[in-house]
Protein backbone atom coordinates (compact mmCIF):
# COMPACT_ATOMS: atom_id res chain seq x y z
CA UNK A 1 0.00 0.00 0.00
CA UNK A 2 1.11 3.58 -0.64
CA UNK A 3 2.00 5.97 2.17
CA UNK A 4 -1.24 7.86 1.55
CA UNK A 5 -3.42 4.74 1.62
CA UNK A 6 -1.75 3.37 4.76
CA UNK A 7 -2.06 6.73 6.53
CA UNK A 8 -5.73 7.08 5.60
CA UNK A 9 -6.44 3.70 7.17
CA UNK A 10 -4.48 4.66 10.29
CA UNK A 11 -6.39 7.93 10.61
CA UNK A 12 -9.72 6.09 10.50
CA UNK A 13 -8.55 3.45 12.99
CA UNK A 14 -7.18 5.94 15.52
CA UNK A 15 -10.13 8.30 15.17
CA UNK A 16 -12.65 5.49 15.71
CA UNK A 17 -10.73 4.27 18.75
CA UNK A 18 -10.96 7.72 20.37
CA UNK A 19 -14.64 8.05 19.39
CA UNK A 20 -15.54 4.61 20.77
CA UNK A 21 -13.91 5.45 24.10
CA UNK A 22 -15.78 8.74 24.46
CA UNK A 23 -12.78 11.02 23.91
CA UNK A 24 -14.73 12.75 21.17
CA UNK A 25 -18.40 12.80 20.26
CA UNK A 26 -20.81 13.72 17.49
CA UNK A 27 -18.94 15.54 14.74
CA UNK A 28 -16.43 17.14 17.10
CA UNK A 29 -12.68 16.74 16.88
CA UNK A 30 -10.28 16.60 13.96
CA UNK A 31 -6.81 15.34 13.16
CA UNK A 32 -4.19 15.66 10.48
CA UNK A 33 -1.04 13.89 9.33
CA UNK A 34 1.83 15.37 7.34
CA UNK A 35 3.04 13.05 4.58
CA UNK A 36 6.66 12.76 3.52
CA UNK A 37 6.07 15.13 0.58
CA UNK A 38 4.79 17.85 2.92
CA UNK A 39 1.12 17.50 1.94
CA UNK A 40 -1.53 16.93 4.61
CA UNK A 41 -4.26 14.36 5.13
CA UNK A 42 -7.01 15.96 7.24
CA UNK A 43 -10.37 14.84 8.58
CA UNK A 44 -13.24 16.52 6.69
CA UNK A 45 -15.44 19.23 8.14
CA UNK A 46 -18.64 18.03 9.80
CA UNK A 47 -17.48 14.41 9.89
CA UNK A 48 -17.75 12.06 12.85
CA UNK A 49 -14.44 10.57 13.93
CA UNK A 50 -16.25 7.29 14.55
CA UNK A 51 -17.39 6.90 10.94
CA UNK A 52 -14.64 8.21 8.67
CA UNK A 53 -14.28 7.01 5.07
CA UNK A 54 -10.60 6.73 4.03
CA UNK A 55 -11.43 7.79 0.47
CA UNK A 56 -13.13 11.02 1.61
CA UNK A 57 -10.33 12.27 3.87
CA UNK A 58 -9.13 15.68 2.68
CA UNK A 59 -5.75 15.82 0.95
CA UNK A 60 -4.19 19.30 0.99
CA UNK A 61 -1.20 20.59 -0.90
CA UNK A 62 1.75 22.24 0.83
CA UNK A 63 0.05 25.55 -0.01
CA UNK A 64 -3.22 24.42 1.59
CA UNK A 65 -5.15 23.76 -1.61
CA UNK A 66 -7.63 20.86 -1.66
CA UNK A 67 -6.21 18.14 -3.92
CA UNK A 68 -8.85 15.48 -3.29
CA UNK A 69 -11.48 14.36 -0.82
CA UNK A 70 -14.09 16.37 1.06
CA UNK A 71 -13.71 19.92 2.35
CA UNK A 72 -11.31 19.88 5.33
CA UNK A 73 -12.07 20.81 8.92
CA UNK A 74 -12.45 24.52 9.61
CA UNK A 75 -9.73 24.19 12.26
CA UNK A 76 -6.99 23.95 9.61
CA UNK A 77 -5.32 27.15 10.97
CA UNK A 78 -4.61 25.29 14.24
CA UNK A 79 -3.00 22.39 12.44
CA UNK A 80 -0.88 24.38 10.03
CA UNK A 81 0.38 26.64 12.83
CA UNK A 82 1.85 23.62 14.62
CA UNK A 83 3.46 22.29 11.44
CA UNK A 84 4.96 25.70 10.68
CA UNK A 85 6.45 26.20 14.15
CA UNK A 86 7.30 22.64 15.23
CA UNK A 87 9.21 21.08 12.37
CA UNK A 88 9.32 17.69 14.12
CA UNK A 89 5.50 17.51 14.10
CA UNK A 90 4.10 14.78 11.89
CA UNK A 91 0.53 14.81 13.20
CA UNK A 92 -1.89 17.06 15.08
CA UNK A 93 -4.95 15.98 17.09
CA UNK A 94 -7.69 18.32 18.33
CA UNK A 95 -10.53 17.07 20.54
CA UNK A 96 -13.36 18.47 22.67
CA UNK A 97 -12.64 15.89 25.38
CA UNK A 98 -14.79 16.43 28.46
CA UNK A 99 -12.28 16.57 31.33
CA UNK A 100 -9.83 18.77 29.46
CA UNK A 101 -12.57 21.24 28.58
CA UNK A 102 -13.77 21.24 32.19
CA UNK A 103 -10.25 21.99 33.40
CA UNK A 104 -10.04 24.98 31.04
CA UNK A 105 -12.99 26.58 32.85
CA UNK A 106 -11.51 26.56 36.35
CA UNK A 107 -10.35 29.95 37.63
CA UNK A 108 -7.42 28.62 39.64
CA UNK A 109 -5.47 26.89 36.88
CA UNK A 110 -2.09 28.25 35.82
CA UNK A 111 -2.49 29.52 32.22
CA UNK A 112 1.17 28.82 31.51
CA UNK A 113 0.92 25.22 32.71
CA UNK A 114 -2.66 24.03 33.06
CA UNK A 115 -1.89 20.45 34.09
CA UNK A 116 -0.68 19.85 37.64
CA UNK A 117 2.45 17.64 37.79
CA UNK A 118 0.64 14.50 38.96
CA UNK A 119 2.41 11.77 36.97
CA UNK A 120 5.73 11.27 35.22
CA UNK A 121 4.03 10.42 31.92
CA UNK A 122 2.04 13.64 31.91
CA UNK A 123 5.32 15.53 31.96
CA UNK A 124 7.17 13.19 29.58
CA UNK A 125 4.53 13.19 26.85
CA UNK A 126 3.26 16.76 27.07
CA UNK A 127 5.71 19.11 28.75
CA UNK A 128 3.92 22.29 29.83
CA UNK A 129 0.45 22.80 28.36
CA UNK A 130 -0.45 26.42 27.61
CA UNK A 131 -4.00 27.73 28.10
CA UNK A 132 -5.07 29.87 25.14
CA UNK A 133 -8.08 32.20 25.33
CA UNK A 134 -11.48 31.50 23.81
CA UNK A 135 -11.81 31.85 20.05
CA UNK A 136 -14.85 31.29 17.89
CA UNK A 137 -14.36 27.88 16.22
CA UNK A 138 -12.58 28.25 12.89
CA UNK A 139 -11.14 31.67 13.73
CA UNK A 140 -7.70 31.98 12.06
CA UNK A 141 -6.57 33.85 15.20
CA UNK A 142 -6.23 30.44 16.86
CA UNK A 143 -3.40 29.68 14.49
CA UNK A 144 -1.82 33.06 15.22
CA UNK A 145 -1.93 32.28 18.96
CA UNK A 146 -0.12 28.98 18.36
CA UNK A 147 2.47 30.69 16.17
CA UNK A 148 3.02 33.17 18.98
CA UNK A 149 4.39 30.32 21.07
CA UNK A 150 7.22 29.96 18.50
CA UNK A 151 7.21 26.17 18.69
CA UNK A 152 7.87 26.05 22.43
CA UNK A 153 4.81 23.92 23.24
CA UNK A 154 3.61 20.64 21.76
CA UNK A 155 0.18 20.97 23.38
CA UNK A 156 -2.28 23.75 24.13
CA UNK A 157 -5.71 23.90 25.72
CA UNK A 158 -8.24 26.24 24.13
CA UNK A 159 -10.48 27.79 26.78
CA UNK A 160 -14.10 26.56 26.62
CA UNK A 161 -13.18 24.46 23.58
CA UNK A 162 -10.61 21.69 23.94
CA UNK A 163 -7.00 20.49 23.65
CA UNK A 164 -4.69 20.42 20.63
CA UNK A 165 -1.60 18.19 20.58
CA UNK A 166 1.19 17.77 18.05
CA UNK A 167 3.39 14.66 17.87
CA UNK A 168 6.13 13.19 15.72
CA UNK A 169 3.55 10.85 14.17
CA UNK A 170 -0.13 10.05 14.58
CA UNK A 171 0.35 7.41 17.26
CA UNK A 172 2.51 9.74 19.36
CA UNK A 173 0.00 12.59 19.02
CA UNK A 174 -2.93 10.36 19.97
CA UNK A 175 -1.10 8.88 22.96
CA UNK A 176 -0.14 12.35 24.20
CA UNK A 177 -3.74 13.52 23.78
CA UNK A 178 -4.95 10.54 25.81
CA UNK A 179 -2.39 11.40 28.52
CA UNK A 180 -3.63 15.00 28.58
CA UNK A 181 -7.24 13.91 29.05
CA UNK A 182 -6.28 11.36 31.73
CA UNK A 183 -4.28 13.98 33.65
CA UNK A 184 -7.14 16.48 33.40
CA UNK A 185 -9.47 13.82 34.81
CA UNK A 186 -7.08 13.14 37.68
CA UNK A 187 -6.85 16.87 38.40
CA UNK A 188 -10.62 17.15 38.63
CA UNK A 189 -10.93 14.03 40.80
CA UNK A 190 -8.31 15.38 43.19
CA UNK A 191 -9.57 18.96 43.24
CA UNK A 192 -9.91 20.23 46.79
CA UNK A 193 -7.78 17.44 48.29
CA UNK A 194 -4.25 17.51 49.68
CA UNK A 195 -2.95 15.28 46.88
CA UNK A 196 0.83 14.92 46.63
CA UNK A 197 1.93 16.23 43.25
CA UNK A 198 5.48 15.73 42.00
CA UNK A 199 7.91 18.18 43.59
CA UNK A 200 10.36 20.41 41.64
CA UNK A 201 13.26 18.00 42.16
CA UNK A 202 11.25 15.05 40.81
CA UNK A 203 10.03 17.12 37.86
CA UNK A 204 13.60 18.22 37.12
CA UNK A 205 14.85 14.65 37.04
CA UNK A 206 12.09 13.63 34.60
CA UNK A 207 12.74 16.64 32.38
CA UNK A 208 16.48 15.95 32.29
CA UNK A 209 16.26 12.21 31.70
CA UNK A 210 13.68 12.43 28.92
CA UNK A 211 14.79 15.75 27.39
CA UNK A 212 11.39 17.35 27.92
CA UNK A 213 10.65 20.89 26.70
CA UNK A 214 9.88 22.53 30.04
CA UNK A 215 9.87 26.24 29.23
Amino acid sequence: MSESATTREQICLMAKSMFDRGLTHGSTGNLSVRLSDGTLLVTPTGSSMGFLDPARISHLSVQGELLSGDKPTKEIPLHTAFYETRHSAGAVVHLHSCHSVALSLLPEIDPDNVLPPLTAYGIMQLGKVKLLPFFVPGDPAMGDAVRGLAGRRSAVLLANHGPVVAGRDLAAAVHAMEELEATARLALLLRGTAASALNPDQIGRIVERYDVDWI
